[in-house]
């Protein structure tokens, strides 16, 4: 399993639009091999700023990586288009490979 992360830090006043640019966008996740999850996440505000994170879930690094390449990752990231002044600086990424995992489904 492997996990990426987007960290954005979001100025005041920009929220609302930030949520519904992820909300509006076409993904195109779920036609990719190794696609397990996504979720944006709201965090909390720090210095007039908001923090979120996109979160995605893949069945291997190589699943990822493939769809860095893809047609699709060129599409969905063609609509990220926010008014200025919406972003605070650069999305900060940070890739994960799970090590250990607990589920509460697990028996």
């Amino acid at each position: 399993m492997f996990i990426a992360m987007n960290r954005f830090r979001i100025n005041q006043g920009f929220e609302a639009g930030f949520e519904q640019m992820w909300r509006e966008r076409e993904s195109h996740l779920a036609e990719l091999d190794g696609f397990v999850r996504f979720s944006l996440l709201r965090g909390p505000e720090d210095a007039g700023c908001r923090l979120y994170a996109s979160h995605t879930e893949w069945a291997s690094r190589e699943h990822f990586d493939a769809w860095r390449t893809s047609e699709a990752f060129h599409k969905a990231h063609a609509q990220a288009k926010a008014p200025e002044g919406t972003y605070a600086g650069p999305p900060v990424f940070e890739g994960f490979d799970v090590v250990l995992e607990e589920r509460a489904d697990a028996a």
